[in-house]
This record gives structure tokens, sequence and C-alpha cells, in this order.
């Protein structure tokens, strides 16, 4: 414990997960632990009592609030801070009881967050949940480490292979935050994807800070493909997605067995970053452009029709027009389905912010930005009018407002566009006496009618 203060006996708890998936995989972790004591556990959008309410109702007050904080970028860190001040005020009016928080940014920066919120009741990092379930009188009995108290959808859920992170990307603090790669053991995942497969879940997404370098610490290759068909063995998993697979190295098994397999969505979440040879040396990514050029290619390749997911960096230190053009021309060729970006943030702890002079002005980070963005707008208009007219099994993920939201293997839940189909087309298909919501989880066929840039347009068939 790093501050004096009473332990707590709570019975109403609610955690707040801020940043990434990852993070939320942390926080049902922890939050399966606490439910085990036999505390309440609050929705993370249930809304906090007001003072009348709990004038009239002492015992509806929140307990505790737990924020598991993100530190990664500047707005991450903003977000995150602008959460715990909003419930140091909801502490201070007396809504709730006790204020923690962990995760990266206490981890980062818990001495400055000591002496600047005095309100909260103590900060633990990222890989300190012990202490922070001894705080809720919670003994951890163990033989729990695979169980999850889900905040997704019940029908799909993250499971997070691995932690930390060997790479030493100039621009990237995880390193310095969660420390070195260390592998989940192939059992653990296998045990924990089956009992998430027993509570409900058909689509697993894997997740890790790089998802190709899983197996080298522990076996001495890269085993990604192994983990892979493990969990494709598992009957009641129908869709398994990756994400976050670095170019550099990719394990080319890896695309065999997503080429071969149907239960593994033909849909890829490789962070590219940039094109120029020279911004990616900068960036130390061990990948030059035409490597990179080479590794899209042989996705492309080995598993026909498979989207893509990137992002890249923008005004990074050694980016002058001439690498932002090559940049450019790279999105312009591949047309990469789903492209996000930043623009360079100088962080502290990494690298780059020891070696390099943030040297690109922010208005031109920002242009550059703009730029990147427009063209892929219409990229991504042209590759979801290409699908109008195409049959395809989507999940249901709600409904609501007479509005079904839906997607394919080639949509990620969070981040990526939706399918939308009205109610007049369920009840063309199911009758009148049909209940929308019997739909939600649920796999089912529709054929794409409509599309703009980020969203497609449906019919139930």
């Amino acid at each position: 414990m790093n501050r004096d203060f009473t332990y707590i006996r709570p019975k109403r708890v609610q955690v707040i997960t801020m940043g990434c998936s990852k993070n939320r995989v942390d926080s049902e972790h922890l939050m399966a632990k606490i439910a085990s004591a036999g505390i309440e556990l609050l929705p993370e959008d249930h809304p906090l009592p007001t003072e009348e309410e709990i004038a009239r109702d002492p015992s509806c007050r929140v307990d505790a609030v737990i924020i598991n904080t993100c530190g990664f970028i500047k707005d991450a860190k903003v977000e995150s801070i602008n959460v715990i001040l909003e419930a140091i005020q909801a502490k201070n009016m007396g809504l709730i009881g006790h204020l923690f928080v962990f995760g990266c940014l206490s981890q980062r920066y818990r001495a400055e967050l000591e002496q600047e919120m005095p309100e909260v009741d103590a900060f633990f990092g990222a890989f300190e949940t012990g202490p922070l379930l001894e705080a809720l009188s919670v003994i951890d009995k163990g033989g729990l480490d695979t169980a999850r108290h889900l905040t997704t959808p019940p029908h799909y859920a993250y499971l997070k292979i691995s932690e930390g992170c060997d790479r030493t990307c100039s621009y990237c603090s995880i390193p310095h935050i969660r420390g070195k790669h260390i592998s989940v053991p192939v059992e653990q995942l296998v045990q924990e994807a089956e009992e998430l497969a027993a509570k409900g879940v058909k689509e697993l997404i894997v997740i890790a800070q790089d998802t190709t370098y899983y197996g080298l610490d522990l076996y001495g290759k890269r085993s990604l493909a192994l983990l892979l068909e493990k969990l494709c063995a598992i009957d009641a998993i129908e869709w398994i997605r990756l994400h976050y697979s670095y170019p550099a190295q990719f394990p080319q098994d890896v695309l065999d067995i997503m080429g071969s397999n149907p239960k593994i969505c033909k849909y890829l979440d490789i962070p590219l970053q940039h094109a120029s040879s020279k911004v990616l040396a900068a960036m130390r990514r061990s990948i030059d452009g035409p490597a990179t050029q080479k590794i899209i290619d042989d996705i492309r390749a080995k598993v026909p029709g498979v989207v893509l997911r990137t992002t890249m960096i923008v005004g990074h230190p050694g980016e002058d027009r001439r690498e932002f053009e090559k940049l450019l021309a790279f999105v312009q060729k591949n047309r990469i389905e789903r492209l996000g970006a930043f623009t360079y943030s100088e962080e502290e702890g990494t690298w780059g912010a020891a070696n390099f002079r943030d040297s690109v002005r922010e208005s031109t980070k920002q242009r550059r930005y703009d730029e990147l963005m427009e063209l892929q707008s219409g990229i991504s208009l042209d590759c979801n009018h290409a699908r109008i007219g195409s049959l395809e099994r989507v999940i249901v993920d709600s409904f609501s407002d007479g509005v079904f939201v839906a997607r394919s293997q080639y949509e990620s839940p969070e981040v990526d566009g939706e399918i939308l189909v009205g109610k007049e087309s369920f009840f063309a298909k199911y009758g009148d006496d049909a209940q929308p919501q019997s739909l939600v989880g649920n796999f089912a066929s529709v054929r794409i009618v409509g599309a703009n840039e980020y969203d497609l347009i449906a019919e139930f068939i």
C-alpha cells in the first residue's frame, strides 16, 4: 500500500476501464475476483446516485469506484485524468465512498498523481491487483486466473495472450510501462477460452501488444499458429479474430491457418505505422518499406478476400514532405480497408524522446493527418460500395430504436463500422410475432443493399 487508510468491506463496487481492450481484460479478471467475494459489481455505465437519492436511502451509495487507467499517449492520459477528476468530485459530494486508481497511468506517474490528487484513497500500478484486492478486504483464493467477469456483450470476448513487449519502437511507452513480453501458456489460454465459450461467447478476439511474438519466451519459437489451432478446436467458438500483429518477421504459418480454417476471420489488424524506409528506421520498426509492401502482398496472396486494418503515424521526426508522399502512395496503392492514424506525440521515457527533437510543427502534423484521412475516406467508401449486393453471415450485436447493429467477419467491434438492418426486414423474414431481441448474440444471413464510408446497410435473407 502506498498510503495509510482503513481497509474497507464494500457491498457495491463499480469498475471503470479506460484505454485499450487489453486493459478491459485486466479489469475483467479483477472483477471476477471481486465478485467471488460476494461483492455486487455495478455496470460501468451505471449512473451514480444523486444526493437526494442518498438522502432518502444511504445504502444506494457506491462503496468504491475503481478506475483502470491508460497512460499510452497524451489524449489517453488526459481522458483518464478527467475521469479521475469527475470521480473525485462525486466522492466530495458523498456519492461514492472510496476511490482507487490503478493501471498504466498510475504505473507511470504514481508519485505525481499522489501529490496532485490526495482525494484518491490509493493508487496502484498496473500489476498490483493483489494489494488492490486487499484494500477491498478480498482474499485472493487462487484458482481464478482464467475467470472473467465479462463487460462486453456476452457473445464476444477479448483473449489477451501475452503481457508487455520486447520491441523498442521509438515512440512507444508500452515496454517502459508494462515491461518485457511474457506469454500466457497455451493450456491456460485454452482453459480460459473454454470457460468463455461455456458462458455463451461465440467470437474470440485475440489480443496482445504483439500477437506475432507469442510463444518465443515459453517455447523458443513463434507459436501463434499453434494457439489458433487449439482455439479452433473449441466447438462453441465460431469466429476467431486476430489483432495487433507486428509486421516484421510475420509468421507465415499464421497466414496458412487463416487461409484454410473457416473459424479464423479473414481479418487482420496489422499496425504498419509508415511506409517510408527512412521513417520506419527512425521509428525502430525492424522493417523497411519494401518488406512492408511484401508482407501486405503475402497476406493478400495467402488469404484471398482478407480485410486489413492498420494504423499510421504522421509527423514523426524525420518525416518531411517527400517521406509523407511515400506514405500516401503506399495507401493509394494498397487500398487497405480499415486505416486509422495518429499524429506523433513525444512521450517521456521512450527512445524517441531521448534521441529525437520533435521537429515537425503541430500544424503540419494536423494537415498531413487530414490529407491522409481524406484519401482513406475515399478508399473506405469504394471498399464498402464494392460489397453492395453481397450475401454475408453476420453476428447481431444489438437491437435499439428499430435497428439491428451487426458485424460480418470483416468488422471488429468498437473500432470498425457496422452493418445496420431495419426491423422491417426482420419481420418480413421471421414473421410479425417474432421478437427482435431474440436475434441479438446470434448469427444471421444478410444481403448488403447500401453503403457509406463507415457503415453498411443490409436486409435479412
